[in-house]
This record gives structure tokens, sequence and C-alpha cells, in this order.
């Protein structure tokens, strides 16, 4: 039976049976995933330690590392692409119903998930290709793959404004959250995802070089967007109100990847991102009731 994501060995490498697989690597970002997940649903109860939260930053970039290591070396990136996108846009589409239709279904408190890392890498994988078609001097098909993806948000606002119509407004909205997935619209991962998995997949080749670049664009990244939403923050508020940062520590377990991919279940990490999310979120409601 053909797998079709193959977690092999970039070129300057060679696959050794120490260190970390690329199972075990989606293995621990599942556990640091669950852990965030566990305080971002039930915070409210105030019981759930930051702690929870702050090693869950390690997830998403574990998860990104992995996607490109998949992309790299699948032999199908279409089917690698649509399974990530399918259910990206199911996740879309419940995402869409909490803010327009479903406020049956928001918390008493107004909370409701807002977890679309799916999307996110379902517009990197797009933009990787076409660093793949420039790579092979495809330029039109290419740079359409680049350009497309990264300038919808501006294209979305010019339409929006010209068309302000609420018809229209529903009708993008709603394909900007599911088939059409605008990375400036999503909150979980969204621009940052973009970027991040971009600086990975061109430094992939050397994974000293691929990790010092992720840090160092980590923090500027940080860096530039608290001093543009709160410039008021001080050092003491890095280790418990912004402590987004904290995802450097991710290149730990990258930098022990061995090239293998190792063994489980590849359908596990499709499925239980969505399906936990909900589950979560159920019993988050039933608590808040309760208390």
């Amino acid at each position: 039976m053909q797998q079709t994501l193959l977690l092999q060995t970039p070129s300057t490498q060679t696959a050794t049976g120490k260190g970390i697989s690329g199972f075990t690597l989606k293995y621990l970002a599942l556990i640091f995933m669950v852990l965030d997940h566990i305080h971002y649903f039930f915070g409210f109860t105030g019981k759930i330690p930051l702690l929870f939260s702050q090693l869950g930053r390690l997830a998403a970039p574990l998860f990104l590392f992995c996607v490109i290591e998949g992309f790299t070396h699948t032999h199908d990136r279409k089917k690698y692409f649509l399974r990530i996108y399918l259910i990206s846009v199911l996740m879309g589409a419940i995402q869409f119903s909490f803010y327009n239709i479903g406020y049956v279904l928001v918390r008493p408190d107004g909370f409701f998930p807002q977890n679309q890392m799916l999307a996110s890498f379902s517009i990197l994988l797009v933009v990787l290709q076409g660093f793949d078609w420039c790579a092979q001097k495809k330029w039109g098909r290419g740079l359409a793959a680049i350009l497309i993806p990264t300038l919808l948000p501006f294209v979305v606002s010019v339409l929006m404004a010209a068309f302000p119509g609420p018809v229209f407004g529903f009708s993008l909205n709603l394909l900007a959250f599911t088939v059409l997935p605008v990375h400036s619209f999503i909150m979980d991962g969204g621009t940052a995802t973009l970027l991040f998995g971009v600086i990975l997949y061109l430094f992939r080749k050397n994974r000293m070089r691929q990790a010092a670049a992720f840090v160092i664009t980590c923090v500027l990244w940080d860096i530039l967007r608290l001093r543009l939403m709160a410039p008021e923050l001080a050092l003491a508020d890095f280790f418990t109100a912004a402590y987004e940062w904290m995802e450097v520590f991710a290149v730990m377990p990258m930098l022990c990847y061995n090239g293998t991919k190792g063994r489980g279940s590849k359908r596990l990490f499709y499925w239980f991102y969505p399906v936990h999310i909900y589950v979560l979120y159920a019993l988050s409601c039933l608590l808040y009731q309760l208390l």
C-alpha cells in the first residue's frame, strides 16, 4: 500500500537509527497541542496552569516542520494537499457558522473555537509548490501559486470596499473561510505560519541553518507584532501574557530529527485535530453550564 507521507532525509543528511523519527515528532506535537487546547478551552475555570499553553507553543512549529518534510518527500503531492485541504474546508465551514449562524452553539461567555491550522497549511502548500515550479523555471504557474495566496487578503479587502452589500460580503466571507482561505482571516496560524513555513522550506537542506533562520524569524516577528499591537508590554509580560516567542524551543526536537519516517498511523493526525477540538469545546460548554 502506497504511503502518502514519506518523511525521508534531506539531501545533506544521512538517515540513522539515532534521534527522533518523523512520527515521534508528530506524537510530541500532538501532546503539546492537547495541553495547549486544554488551557484554551478550560482556561475560564482558573484551574489550568499557564504552563500548558506555554508548552503548547511547540506544537504548531513541530507540525509545520513535519508538513514541510511530508511535502518535500511525498510521492503524490496532490493527494497530500487534498487530505489537508478538504478537512480545512470542513472546519472553515464550521468556523464560519459560529460567526454567522451558529450563535446557539456559542458558549454563554461568547467563546467559540477558532482553530484553522489546516487552512494555514493548505495555503502554505500552494505557495511551496509555487517555489518548486519556479525552481523548474515554470515561472508563470510558479509566480501565480506564490503571489495569489499571499496577496489574496488585499484582493478581498478591495472587493469588500467596492461591493459593500451584505449578500456579497456574506458570500465572500464564506469563500474566505472555506474553499479559498485567506491567511489574514485565520486566527490559528495564518500569516505567521505562511512566513515560518517558507523559511523552514528554503533552509531545509541544512538543519542547523534551518533552525537558526526559524528562531531569528520568530523573534523578529514577535517583536514587530507586539510593538504594533501592545507597545506598553514590560519584559515580565513575555513570560505571562506574551509567551508566543516560546515556540523557538521547538528547534530542539527538530534538530533531533533523524530523517526516518518511523511507525504510526498517518490518518490519526489528519482526523485527531478536528475531532479533539470539537470534543473539548463540547465538554467546555457542559462544564461552563455546571459551574
